[in-house]
């Protein structure tokens, strides 16, 4: 939409998640071209020019869009698989399968991956993909062109593995890429794809993948690579008690301490799970500004435990939320996770003083554009920040009878979208896409899946 062109939403409930996290019971909010221009209680000012739409959203609640900090497409091909499995036994039963993955099969992946995210609310999504079997093809490019495609602001955490089974690793010797070709595939794709500007929609973060599938050599280099190309970092870390043992047998020191040894914390840094921390760990990620993505259906499907996310964010530690992988969980949506995290997390030692529905939803918005590098431009609803909000439809038997919008929309069923808005364009309308084909989508990812569980079971 051009700059001076402004779509008005009136008579509805507003969430901001700013700085004091204002609150409006019946509000306003002007988008003008992809930006937010104004926003305020009652109706919208009078005499405003250009508008190209009105939209009477009485019954909703307007908030920041979802922002998702972890996740793998690949795996929506493989959903459904070793469901009784932790982690460590469900990575060796999958990677013989993840090992044949090409081009088409990610392509259809990903767009599944992302159009159930952005029918549930999300706007920023984000991928970690690590698997690049020899000859699969252009996977960065299918991932990248299929978030273009679906409309969503996106970042590609380019990531690698290098240890292999010959070397003590879990993924398959012809899975892995070498040191030398992993660094130089993840800096032509930060070359090709990166966007460093205010409202860019594609940008890429240097990913190896976890300290049990990859070198010292490929973390430490990786890390200087990133900072060289001026891009994020990101990882897996501290995800289970398997992981904090390895890391002991291997290199005589726990996982927070490994990471910072090879120049993994940092402001620019963010980490996926972060379960297992302890207080000197949570002490290291806050005095460095290390980010946290918390994905709590993923870690009680794998039972890897519950993170101290209430003792993070007391100590200043950023935290978003992540779907994660969709073979370990296989919802694929992040709105769940508003619920999930602070349901999961008040079984912890906090219980019921763990988290509220407020601090769950900025974990899913602000504390998300936190992690991304990206809280400058989105994550909360500001004058001049990027047009990226949702309107969730909370009128209906699911929700009306709850009289505090936030409440309901964290704690109650799986909100409606009516609409959602990215870079001021609309890609949502009443739960259904309209950048994409979503039944076509359906077929394509389970046509793929097919094929890959036949090519799995033939090798």
């Amino acid at each position: 939409m051009a700059a001076d062109r402004r779509i008005v939403i009136e008579n509805c409930a507003i969430a901001t998640v700013d700085g004091h996290d204002t609150e409006y019971a019946c509000g306003h909010v002007v988008l003008a071209g992809n930006r937010i221009e104004s926003l305020g209680a009652g109706r919208a000012p009078d005499g405003l020019e250009n508008v190209a739409r009105r939209i009477d959203a009485t019954g909703h609640l307007v908030t920041p869009g979802l922002i998702n900090t972890h996740h793998h497409f690949y795996q929506w091909i493989t959903r459904g698989l070793a469901t009784d499995h932790n982690l460590f036994n469900w990575l060796v039963a999958l990677y013989p399968t993840w090992a044949r993955i090409d081009e088409p099969m990610v392509r259809a992946a990903a767009q599944g991956s992302l159009a159930m995210m952005a029918r549930g609310g999300v706007t920023t999504a984000m991928d970690h993909h690590y698997v690049f079997p020899q000859g699969s093809g252009d996977l960065s490019g299918a991932i990248i062109g299929a978030a273009r495609d679906m409309g969503v602001r996106f970042t590609l955490a380019r990531g690698s593995m290098d240890r292999s089974e010959k070397d003590g690793g879990l993924p398959p010797d012809f899975a892995v890429e070498t040191l030398d070709g992993a660094l130089a595939a993840t800096e032509e794709t930060v070359r090709q794809h990166h966007d460093s500007s205010f409202d860019a929609m594609t940008q890429i973060a240097v990913a190896p993948c976890s300290p049990f599938s990859v070198s010292t050599e490929l973390l430490r280099d990786g890390a200087q690579l990133a900072r060289r190309l001026g891009v994020r970092l990101h990882t897996h870390g501290s995800e289970t008690v398997e992981e904090e043992k390895f890391c002991h047998e291997l290199f005589g020191m726990g996982p927070t301490d490994y990471f910072e040894s090879t120049g993994w914390l940092g402001e620019d840094v963010w980490m996926a799970h972060c379960v297992h921390m302890n207080d000197s760990d949570i002490d290291a990620f806050a005095r460095s500004r290390t980010g946290v993505a918390h994905c709590p259906s993923s870690n009680a499907r794998l039972a890897a435990g519950i993170a101290r996310v209430p003792d993070m964010l007391a100590a200043g530690v950023p935290v978003g939320l992540g779907v994660d992988g969709t073979a370990s969980n296989e919802s694929g949506e992040l709105h769940t996770e508003l619920r999930n995290a602070l349901l999961i997390n008040r079984l912890g030692t906090h219980r019921e003083a763990a988290l509220n529905a407020r601090q769950a939803l900025r974990l899913g918005t602000y504390g998300g554009a936190q992690v991304l590098g990206r809280a400058a431009e989105t994550g909360s609803l500001e004058p001049g920040k990027l047009a990226d909000l949702v309107l969730w439809k909370l009128d209906t038997l699911a929700h009306a009878s709850i009289a505090d919008p936030v409440t309901a929309l964290v704690f109650g069923a799986a909100a409606p979208v009516t609409a959602s808005f990215v870079d001021g364009r609309q890609i949502v309308e009443d739960g259904r896409l309209l950048t994409a084909d979503e039944d076509a989508i359906a077929r394509a990812t389970r046509d793929e899946a097919q094929r890959l569980a036949r090519i799995a079971a033939q090798a």
